[in-house]
């Protein structure tokens, strides 16, 4: 599941990627405001419409919104995926056959990932309607950020890029980051729908009111130089030495914050650049 606003590269590389692994009917799309490209976008797929007319805590709502819809789907589903709409969990397949298989051999109840921010390079080709963003960007930088919380079961929340739990059991709550999960955001792969997006995004984040996105949202061309200055920056390093390092950060003791219930993988820098290997072009 995800939801989405007018994220329409973005939304296009999500359903491809997941009617593919998952068939287009276990699909849900919440449509932030009513828009019938979503259902030519997302032929199969469930598509439910909420007003777009409150942007006071906009993400605390928006949080709230989806871990009820999720809860929902955990009466008829044994797991519940959940990715933003330019985020794609992609597995290993010398590890998993697939989704199932992952589960199978993964039972805890909260799944983590290896946060990767695909990039684009100067040489990279523009995308064309049908283009790929795994066949056609190679370059990523790892990230701590996005190793998100992906998928539960049973009545567990997601929040802050974490799990949302009750305060009294964080402390033996179980940390789960298999080996070979990778979360691929796809944020910076296509700076033109880029553009776009941060349009959208600056729009929401100067309307009045309370707990509406912050800095990221008002000043993403800031946001988007630091990144795409790393990336001009940081040295290439081969992923079979890469992958490890950055695993070692992610899969460390977790953030625990008793005081809300959540449990996140600890935000710090990843300065690490690597180059897909040849299976995500198919993952």
């Amino acid at each position: 599941m995800t939801m989405v606003y007018r994220d329409y590269w973005a939304l296009s590389q999500w359903y491809a990627h997941y009617s593919r692994h998952l068939d287009p009917e276990n699909l849900f799309v919440v449509a932030h405001g009513a828009d019938p490209k979503i259902h030519e976008l997302c032929p199969g797929a469930s598509v439910i419409t909420v007003p777009r007319d409150k942007f006071t805590y906009f993400d605390l709502s928006r949080g709230r919104l989806l871990n009820g819809f999720q809860v929902g789907l955990d009466e008829v589903y044994d797991w519940v995926i959940r990715t933003d709409v330019d985020e794609l969990i992609c597995l290993d397949p010398d590890r998993y056959q697939g989704f199932a298989d992952f589960f199978a051999q993964n039972p805890d109840r909260a799944q983590f990932s290896l946060g990767l921010n695909l990039a684009e390079l100067p040489d990279d080709p523009k995308f064309m309607p049908g283009m790929l963003a795994l066949q056609h960007r190679r370059r990523a930088l790892f990230s701590t950020h996005y190793s998100k919380a992906w998928a539960v079961r049973g009545r567990i929340g997601l929040r802050r890029h974490g799990v949302e739990i009750r305060p009294r059991f964080i402390d033996a709550y179980p940390f789960s980051v298999p080996r070979g999960a990778y979360l691929v955001h796809l944020k910076f792969a296509n700076g033109q729908a880029l553009a776009e997006s941060d349009t959208h995004r600056m729009q929401v984040a100067s309307e009045l009111g309370r707990g509406t996105p912050g800095q990221s949202w008002r000043d993403p061309d800031t946001r988007n130089r630091r990144f795409h200055d790393r990336v001009r920056n940081l040295p290439v390093t081969d992923w079979d030495e890469a992958e490890p390092q950055a695993f070692a950060q992610i899969s460390a003791e977790p953030e625990r914050e008793r005081h809300t219930g959540v449990i996140r993988v600890r935000d710090v820098a990843l300065n690490l650049a690597t180059d897909l290997p040849g299976w995500f072009r198919s993952a």
